[in-house]
């Protein structure tokens, strides 16, 4: 028996979308007469050979999906990833049978439970407690099963306080997070999730992370769409990348991520960034080991450039390192190594090359910026560029998990007498009374 649950094969979506021609300059009222006559002829025609009514002078074809395959297996976690209107809830909504597919054909075996639109189904004038079970009983949750998870979804939402209010006096962080609460507590074979991380404040949405997160490990399929790429690498064993509704790259979602990050950062005017302020401006870049990667634990070469277009000091300059999550994993301060403070005339480039011996980092990818203060201007530049770490030679064999479950940080250790007369010798264990009892 196939361990694949989700198969499409060229999968496509295609809209009909209406485009009026160019705007003319004077409109008499006898064009405005013919438009509207012509537009009804064509509606009138249009319902009664079945089509859709579409507005516009010219009807075009648009594809948000084109020619998508892909598939996952049981009890994987598969990340969706891409720019605004790649496709991604295109592809989730017709795996979630909310629409039809124009092409192709998408096979699902189970039941599929969707969180896209978090929130649906709610109704305003009832309380709390009623809308859990109104909107559990939508979701094709049973009144036992509602009845069985709900005090353990009101403690998730934490709403105790609020049951019998009337939904419509919730803020709008209460009522989402009680929306996705009753969504989370599914049951389903595969869930379908589209960009939850937008629901309350950062400790519900490491709660909801952390819900996906059991999911997954239960042995069900996720398919996870989010904009957040830490998330995606921490979550998902595979992605896919979507662009313009195509598939352009699938395959380890660690590979799969640190495609598109470097894609983004290459689409940044060769990493510079301006910062104005009331004298003039700063363009500030950062070079990381000549854009090369970086080995786990190994030595890391920076360059800095600041050119300010009048006369500054530069008193303080530290780099930044983010995770792709937004965390921010440590700083180097240059005024350690003597570098700054430092006069510049105007237009005049300085030039800061420093070097990390060792960066204990975990293979991935990662963001740097700086913390500039000036004589005109402080604050952060962020992001400059992108960093990416290669494995380890500590980790080739040895690493008994994946990167996504490793953290940020990776440290060399080494036991208690190590090397003795020129041979190796294994760490001193040492053990308790009680243990040696045992």
């Amino acid at each position: 028996m196939s361990d694949v649950v989700i198969r499409a094969e060229g999968l496509g979506k295609k809209y009909a979308i209406g485009r009026r021609g160019p705007p003319e300059r004077y409109v008499a009222l006898r064009d405005v007469i013919a438009r509207a006559a012509i537009g009804f002829a064509r509606s009138a025609r249009d319902m009664l050979l079945g089509r859709l009514l579409i507005e516009g002078d010219e009807v075009e074809d648009f594809w948000a999906l084109k020619d998508v395959g892909f598939q996952v297996k049981r009890g994987e976690t598969l990340g969706v990833i891409g720019r605004n209107g790649a496709g991604k809830s295109t592809l989730l909504k017709v795996l979630s049978r909310i629409t039809e597919p124009s092409a192709g054909r998408v096979e699902i075996k189970g039941r599929v439970a969707s969180l896209l639109d978090v929130g649906a189904g709610f109704h305003p004038e009832l309380t709390g407690a009623e809308n859990i079970y109104l909107n559990g009983a939508i979701l094709g949750m049973g009144r036992l099963e509602i009845r069985r998870k709900f005090d353990e979804i009101v403690a998730f939402a934490n709403v105790e306080k609020f049951l019998d209010t009337p939904v419509k006096r919730y803020s709008s962080g209460m009522y989402m997070r009680l929306a996705f609460a009753v969504a989370a507590h599914l049951e389903p074979e595969i869930l379908v999730v589209d960009e939850v991380l937008a629901v309350g404040d950062t400790e519900f949405q490491q709660k909801c992370l952390g819900k996906i997160g059991q999911v997954a490990r239960g042995g069900r399929t996720v398919l996870f769409v989010s904009h957040n790429l830490g998330a995606v690498q921490a979550l998902c064993q595979s992605a896919i990348l979507l662009d313009a509704g195509r598939l352009e790259r699938s395959g380890q979602a660690a590979e799969t991520v640190g495609y598109y990050a470097s894609r983004l950062a290459k689409s940044r005017p060769e990493g510079l960034t301006v910062l104005k302020h009331d004298h003039g401006r700063l363009e500030v870049s950062v070079r990381a080991n000549e854009g090369r990667p970086i080995q786990s634990s190994g030595r890391a070469a920076f360059a800095v450039e600041v050119v300010s277009s009048v006369s500054d000091c530069l008193y303080e300059a530290c780099l930044l390192l983010h995770s792709l999550s937004g965390t921010r994993l440590g700083i180097v301060d240059l005024r350690v190594l003597g570098a700054v403070p430092v006069n510049a005339g105007p237009c005049e480039r300085v030039t800061l090359c420093f070097a990390v011996e060792t960066l204990p980092l975990v293979e991935g990818v990662y963001e740097i910026g700086l913390f500039l203060r000036t004589r005109h201007w402080t604050g952060d530049a962020f992001p400059l560029a992108q960093l990416t770490i290669s494995p380890g030679p500590q980790a080739l064999g040895f690493a008994p998990y994946p990167p996504t479950s490793r953290g940020f940080l990776e440290f060399g250790v080494s036991g208690d007498d190590r090397r003795a007369n020129g041979r190796e010798r294994t760490p001193r264990r040492e053990m308790s009374v009680a243990e040696g009892e045992a």
